[in-house]
């Protein structure tokens, strides 16, 4: 059955990329960005791929463009059966070099955007008793790495929130959460921290000689760089078929380095589905 599908960064990469092979599977797909300027991408794959994609605006960062583009679909379809919270921004600075601006904006980009699309869909999800809320986050959700501490605050907070959400949502209402968690992915992501961390003009302090170590750990050799990075394809190929499992995971990794990554975090409950149930019985008597 085609589903109405709504997906937040879709401009580039693993946005893009799941927007095409959902709606190739002939879903009604809503493609969103912030600025649909930066739409050509899509829209020239989206006619090579000879499928329709439906794009909206819509700023993750922005209350009011959340709710107009959630009730426009709302309009038109009368439902959306799958949220997708794709939008995000790596950020790569220190506790004391980064301004509270900056750490504002991280947060509000990778976590309150979030929170806002899930607040925006979830009352008509919890009405139809149906729907699936899939979270974009990382193995960074999972494992705290260097200089990437803000970064990884944000995602670590997707990570509880959807748990949480997952506990008492799931059981009462019928809506489905999932965590998608890749690991290096090879899209302009890489690109954007660059910029928005302002990485080309570092300060010259103690933690110099400790980042460009961090950066020339991350050269590696070709046969690495292709197990370690995945093509934004392969992920989205993930995502869908986390959005066609009629029992989808809580959460999961989106190839082996990720799995090899967070292991010791993961190994007793890899999809994390037991310790869910575990939550629902013990706060409320339900069974999942």
């Amino acid at each position: 059955m085609s589903k109405v599908i709504l997906i937040t960064g879709t401009s580039t990469g693993i946005g893009l990329h799941t927007a095409i092979q959902l709606a190739e599977k002939g879903n009604t797909v809503y493609a969103t960005m912030r600025n649909l300027s930066k739409s050509k991408e899509l829209e020239s794959l989206a006619k090579a791929s000879n499928v329709e994609i439906k794009l909206l605006a819509l700023d993750v960062e922005n209350m009011e463009s959340v709710e107009l583009a959630v009730n426009t679909i709302l309009k038109e379809q009368g439902r959306i059966d799958v949220l997708i919270n794709n939008a995000g921004a790596g950020f790569v600075k220190t506790t004391e070099n980064a301004s509270l601006e900056e750490i504002e904006w991280v947060t509000n980009v990778n976590y309150t955007g979030v929170v806002r699309c899930t607040k925006a869909v979830l009352p008509s999800m919890r009405e139809n008793r149906s729907g699936h809320i899939i979270n974009i986050s990382s193995v960074g959700g999972l494992v705290g790495q260097p200089f990437n501490e803000f970064y990884c605050a944000a995602k670590f907070a997707v990570e509880g929130y959807t748990e949480s959400l997952a506990s008492y949502v799931t059981p009462a209402f019928g809506v489905k959460f999932s965590i998608v968690e890749p690991g290096g992915v090879s899209t302009e992501f890489v690109n954007n921290v660059r910029q928005v961390s302002n990485l080309d003009q570092l300060k010259q302090d103690e933690y110099l000689p400790i980042l460009q170590k961090y950066f020339s750990s991350r050269n590696r050799t070709p046969e690495e760089l292709a197990y370690i990075y995945q093509k934004p394809e392969q992920v989205a190929a993930v995502i869908v078929s986390c959005v066609e499992n009629p029992k989808p995971p809580l959460r999961v990794r989106t190839s082996a380095w990720a799995e090899e990554f967070c292991d010791l975090k993961t190994a007793a409950d890899p999809d994390g589905l037991k310790l869910n149930a575990k939550i629902a019985k013990l706060f409320l008597n339900y069974d999942l």
